[in-house]
């Protein structure tokens, strides 16, 4: 089962994805033996009561739970099943039904059977590569390897097995073959390199000659062994805490995706991110078929500064400053992190895998610089786009809010300038149409990953006088939460909010009430994320008593709430669907809610009164749309853009590749000429020497609409 890095939320708001690359498993005890202790069987005991008494659904510990923990395990452990067998699993079957009421009576031992039968597997593993390696296997062989096993059955025996690690390891030599050889392309389509090697090199031979050895170029078979050698070394090293941890989050995971078991160091992490102080390359990881996937990059982040790291691309190894390169292949998430992880103005390399090139992607290295990502460098900014028609200027304000963030901590101790999204977007609004009034204002929400509820609530509060905003559910209660700012409104004009399938919580909830009241047009992805979930943290400590526990327990984070919008439809699963949907990438990537296993269902509440701001929108929205698609079906860009999504979609469902060399060559450099050729059509290629970004196509549709919204209003008046 892919296990999603932990989307954090900040004060039970939901998805802040404000990751920063920063969790971290780690030891409760000191000894290498992996067995329970009883402080383990505490533990097990009071998540066991917990989850089964403060979940939001209040599932109990069931036959038919026991026997989705049994496979789901098995799948934490072995996600891409390339190293179990059915007869492996076989072993335990007896088990399937009764590990709910052994985690109420305390007793994980299956926990650890099945991981040291994990470490027996592992230790064949490396054994048989080493064997194999010295065959010296063809790379030029018309065999497929589906690399894609998560949905498939696990083999039936060990011969099958063996088999498929065959294929592996050939898929692996291939890998490391064909990033020599694209660094080889590289130097030859960069001459300007080699001069500054040969000047290099002349200034080198005036100065004293230093003896200097040099190591010698380890072949692709050397590297394939020492790369699996370093990757199984982290599950040989792992304590006993850390199996429980894994163990019982498969449990958490089953009664939804966003609850977990945090062990005290995993809690210490946890402490630490929510006060932004974690440094790291500012990235959303997931682990998706033994890779490490990129799911999001932190906006003012390292890694978005840079430019070079996308979305979707698959990390495959991590070298710190005159380091190794590790292997990051199959490594548990936690660990890949951990490698990122590091100190301030620290360098890191990535190797990756290009998500644009699916499964002919040659790996690339990106180094990057590790720095801290705060709060504040991701808030708030705005900027005018001045547009002139035929009826004059317009002047459109677009508002770009990265999250929902505020300084509770200042604002609970009375400073009058505490920090919060609300007031910045406020201050923005007032700072722009200062000198001009504006004619429309844009609130870009893309990949706002959501934040402070209340920050969403006193936000949605600047455009509408006075109501209900978000609904939520705990229990047999429903609370409502409304806008409490005496009817003010900041701004009263035209109003359109521009999203993504990476807008999610907090997000949502500020789109969703634009929309209920009309207030304002919604444009983006097909959807919104989907996330309509509370968290809260329980601290297992207090409970410590009860067992007289003398070690921490730490703590467990469980969905405890949904949220609704106040037409009573949940926000969860479905998420926001805009009015003008735009291609896009990201639509045919598996991001959402509903991509996320064991997710919640959707469903509704009863809606509450509120008064709408515009009732003539909803026939304006039809007007728009039609503009739009003309507009989108006449420009040279989007009709680029959707054949570069459709030749994407067919990389990306891909679910073998071919065990030849010189065929996955081919296929690299046909993909990279097209790549360019689109690359030259669209005139990517900026003036901005620090970061090639892409035109932003969605923006200036965006604007055109907004701007159709104003004509259309003035003809109306």
């Amino acid at each position: 089962m892919s296990r999603k890095i932990r989307f954090y939320e900040k004060f039970a708001a939901g998805i802040t994805f404000l990751l920063l690359s920063a969790v971290l498993f780690a030891a409760e005890v000191t000894t290498k033996e992996l067995a329970p202790t009883p402080t383990m069987s505490h533990i097990s005991k009071l998540t066991s009561m917990l989850l089964t008494n403060k979940h939001y659904t209040q599932r109990q510990l069931s036959e038919e739970v026991s026997v989705l923990l049994f496979e789901d395990y098995f799948k934490a452990l072995d996600p891409t099943k390339m190293f179990f067998t059915q007869q492996d699993i076989a072993q335990f079957e007896s088990e399937k039904k009764e590990l709910g009421k052994k985690l109420k009576n305390g007793d994980v031992q299956f926990a650890f059977d099945v991981f040291k039968l994990f470490l027996k597997r592992l230790d064949e593993y490396e054994n048989f590569t080493r064997t194999y390696l010295k065959t010296n296997p063809s790379l030029n062989t018309v065999e497929t390897f589906e690399f894609n096993r998560t949905k498939l059955p696990w083999v039936k025996t060990d011969a099958e097995l063996e088999s498929l690690w065959k294929k592996k390891i050939r898929n692996d030599l291939i890998l490391i073959e064909l990033m020599d050889r694209s660094k080889k392309e590289l130097r030859k389509n960069f001459p300007a390199d080699k001069k500054v090697e040969q000047k290099q090199a002349k200034t080198a031979r005036k100065e004293k000659p230093v003896k200097v050895n040099v190591p010698r170029q380890k072949t692709p078979q050397e590297r394939t062994l020492q790369r699996i050698s370093q990757f199984l070394q982290y599950y040989r090293n792992m304590e006993a805490i850390e199996v429980l941890e894994l163990y019982i989050s498969a449990l958490t995971k089953i009664y939804d995706p966003h609850s977990e078991y945090m062990s005290p160091r995993t809690q210490e992490d946890f402490d630490i991110n929510m006060r932004l102080s974690l440094v790291g390359i500012g990235a959303v990881l997931t682990s998706e078929d033994g890779y490490t996937k990129v799911v999001k990059l932190v906006p003012g982040g390292p890694a978005d500064l840079d430019g070079r790291l996308k979305t979707e691309d698959r990390i495959i190894a991590v070298t710190q400053e005159d380091g190794e390169p590790v292997d990051t292949l199959d490594m548990p998430l936690t660990k890949v992190v951990d490698q990122i992880r590091g100190k301030e103005n620290t360098k890191v390399t990535l190797t990756i895998l290009e998500g644009s090139k699916g499964t002919s992607a040659v790996p690339v290295n990106i180094t990057l610089t590790r720095a801290k990502v705060r709060l504040q460098e991701s808030e708030a900014s705005g900027k005018v786009h001045e547009l002139q028609t035929k009826n004059g200027v317009r002047r459109i304000a677009v508002l770009t809010l990265p999250s929902f963030y505020i300084d509770f901590n200042a604002a609970y101790h009375g400073d009058a300038n505490y920090k919060s999204s609300t007031r910045d977007m406020k201050a923005l609004i007032q700072k722009l149409s200062k000198e001009k009034p504006l004619d429309a204002v844009i609130i870009d929400l893309r990949s706002n990953g959501g934040g402070s509820l209340l920050e969403a609530v006193n936000l949605t509060g600047l455009f509408i006088k006075e109501g209900p905003v978000v609904q939520v559910t705990s229990g047999q209660k429903c609370t409502v939460d409304e806008d409490q700012d005496g009817g003010l409104v900041t701004y009263s004009g035209p109003l359109a909010v521009l999203t993504n399938r990476f807008s999610a919580s907090a997000a949502e909830i500020f789109a969703g009430a634009i929309k209920d009241y009309q207030r304002g047009i919604i444009l983006g992805d097909s959807k919104t994320h989907g996330k309509g979930t509370v968290q809260t943290l329980l601290d297992l400590q207090p409970y410590a008593d009860i067992f007289n526990a003398r070690k921490p327990l730490g703590s467990l984070k469980l969905t405890s709430g949904k949220f609704y919008r106040i037409n009573g439809d949940s926000t969860q699963l479905k998420g926001i669907v805009p009015d003008i949907i735009f291609p896009s990438f990201s639509d045919a990537m598996e991001i959402g809610e509903e991509n996320i296993p064991h997710a919640m269902k959707w469903d509704t509440v009863k809606p509450v009164k509120y008064q709408i701001a515009d009732p003539t929108l909803p026939s304006l929205i039809p007007v728009l749309r039609n503009k739009s698609m003309k507009r989108l079906a006449a420009s040279r860009e989007f009709t680029k853009l959707k054949k570069d999504i459709d030749t994407f979609s067919k990389i990306r469902n891909r679910k073998t590749i071919v065990l030849n060399l010189e065929q996955r060559w081919k296929e690299y450099l046909a993909e990279k000429k097209l790549q360019e050729e689109q690359d030259k059509l669209l005139k990517l290629d900026t003036e901005d020497s620090k970061k090639n970004t892409i035109k932003d196509l969605y923006l200036e549709e965006t604007i055109n609409v907004v701007r159709d919204m104003i004509d259309m209003a003035r003809t109306n008046q």
